[in-house]
């Protein structure tokens, strides 16, 4: 039942999505309806807005309702596995602006937050507002060594509005759920889910500080990305300082060509960026638009971009990075089997799954593109049409993979504006490749082999009686459902098979604990511990099942 407290605020939601002609969305829960009955009295949009499209009309009707309605449609642009394209592409463009907060309840904050006085903790704060937003603003200040920072503060309350939104957003959510026709593709309460996850991380701003920190130890060279430094001693989860850093938003053409830089070089260094970020260390900005992401005007002979804004950061279990990496391979060399073998094998898609008929609805869409020159192919356009064609087959995705789909969009987006020609295919191939060469390569596993070690070390007394026990499972299993001779010939098939895997996974086990000890204790040379460890996999594949005809 929808609480009476949040009536009043309902049908003032409900009255702007009228405003804004957006029936559809009133007409799918029924608890909105009568409102269309009175709705000759009800204030509407000029005429020339509700000739616009309908995402442009949701995107100005979510601006109407408010700093979290805003954010709860910039979380729903980046889930195009949910929302038309053309929905996605307008709240993709919503601008988190709202005006800012008197500075002297910014100054009481930091004092309160940092227990100390703002003269103490800084040399000069500016009271008026660099930046504002639904969640905090940031304000210029300088520290008693002389160096420039921002200092970004929460808004006074944010944490109780916050809570009140949400609570009227999970009404909606289940209003949607209940009554609209698409629910089961639109997902509203797995929506809503998000968009509460989001803004809970993003009152945290030490957690966002820590993900700039990561950021910054990743790309510690500052030759290709610069990242500022975090000043801890200044930071709590209310209040954020960093060092201010001074550059252009990335879609400034004319700043970028008045300074001189080669943006066709910048252009390949952002792709080669985003490679980098997502497989090699598993951790990238995935709030890349050209707002967060300047170019550094000083830097003439070697450009480099600067990230800013870290409060929406992805990373991906290990599994779904090498198969993700796996499959943008198969995707450059139009290994369209490969592609479809690589879904089912990472769980993506039941097993059920047909490999033939997944393999020629990947052709459908790749072949259509490959028709083009390759400097006008987007990768990630092909991945989001990919994504959406496998989702008739049951496709299972994680929020972090609909995440790494925008950041590409956004990746490529600002490719795109600084050289309209790149060949992105021609930059992001090599750039894979050399990755996953160096992260799959004999002696990475060999090193994580020896990270694992202490571990297996731990468990390795218990391995006889683990396999016994299996085994005893098993066996018990086979004797219980056998019940003619065929089946029983068939159990004990089964039974030396598994036999069979449990000698070699031991002896694979062993051969690879091997492996790392020499690796480890090996005064000279690598190659004692490199055969170890092959053999080890040799052992491995053999004790693993055949497929039978």
């Amino acid at each position: 039942m929808t609480p009476l407290r949040l009536l009043p605020r309902l049908m003032r939601v409900a009255a702007i999505l009228l405003k804004y002609d957006l029936d559809d969305l009133v007409d799918g829960a029924h608890l909105f309806r009568p409102l269309k009955l009175v709705r000759p009295w009800f204030p509407s949009a000029p005429a020339d807005v509700r000739a616009l499209p309908r995402g442009a009309r949701l995107r100005l009707a979510l601006t109407d309702l408010g700093p979290i309605f805003v954010k709860a449609g910039q979380v729903l642009s980046t889930r195009r596995d949910l929302v038309p394209a053309d929905i996605a592409d307008e709240l993709a463009l919503l601008q988190d602006q709202v005006p800012p907060f008197p500075g002297a309840e910014a100054r009481a904050i930091v004092e309160r937050e940092l227990k100390a006085s703002v003269t103490t903790l800084y040399a000069s704060f500016d009271e008026t507002a660099l930046a504002s937003a639904s969640i905090a603003q940031v304000h210029a200040a300088t520290l008693h060594d002389g160096r420039a920072v921002v200092v970004k503060v929460l808004r006074p309350g944010i944490d109780k509005r916050i809570a009140r939104d949400v609570d009227l957003l999970h009404t909606l959510g289940e209003l949607a759920q209940r009554w609209h026709p698409n629910a089961d593709k639109i997902r509203p309460l797995e929506v809503v889910a998000e968009v509460e996850k989001m803004l809970s991380n993003e009152l945290d701003l030490q957690r966002e500080g820590a993900s700039a920190s990561l950021l910054r130890r990743n790309f510690a060279s500052g030759v290709d990305l610069y990242v500022p430094e975090v000043h801890w001693d200044f930071s709590t989860q209310g209040v954020l300082t960093l060092e201010r850093v001074y550059g252009v938003s990335a879609d400034d053409i004319a700043a970028i060509d008045a300074a001189g830089l080669d943006r066709k070089h910048l252009a390949e260094k952002g792709v080669r960026l985003f490679y980098e970020q997502v497989f090699r260390d598993n951790f990238f900005h995935a709030d890349a638009h050209p707002g967060n992401i300047w170019v550094d005007l000083s830097r003439v002979d070697e450009p480099r971009f600067i990230a800013l804004d870290f409060g929406i950061m992805g990373s991906l279990p290990e599994a779904d990075q090498y198969w993700l990496a796996e499959n943008f391979i198969a995707l450059f060399e139009r290994d369209y089997a490969r592609i479809a073998q690589l879904h089912v094998a990472a769980g993506w898609m039941p097993s059920t799954v047909r490999l033939d008929e997944l393999e020629a609805a990947v052709r459908t869409v790749c072949e259509p593109y490959f028709t083009r020159p390759l400097a006008q192919i987007s990768i990630a356009e092909l991945v989001v049409k990919l994504f959406q064609t496998a989702r008739k087959y049951e496709l299972t995705l994680q929020p972090q993979l609909i995440l790494l789909q925008k950041t590409l969009l956004n990746i490529e987006g600002v490719g795109r504006m600084l050289d309209p020609e790149i060949d992105i295919w021609a930059v992001a191939h090599p750039v894979l490749r050399r990755i996953l060469r160096e992260r799959y390569s004999v002696r990475a596993t060999l090193r994580d082999v020896r990270r694992r070690l202490p571990q297996w070390i731990q468990t390795a007394p218990r391995v006889p009686e683990l396999v016994r026990d299996a085994l005893r499972q098993v066996a018990s299993g086979q004797q219980q459902q056998v019940a003619d001779p065929l089946a029983l010939a068939v159990a004990r098939d089964d039974a030396r098979r598994m036999r069979r895997l449990v000698a070699c996974s031991l002896l694979g086990s062993s051969l690879l604990v091997c492996a790392a000890l020499v690796g480890t204790l090996a005064a000279r040379g690598m190659w004692p511990a490199i055969a170890a460890g092959i053999a080890g996999v040799i052992a491995f594949v053999a004790g693993w099942p055949r497929r039978v005809a």
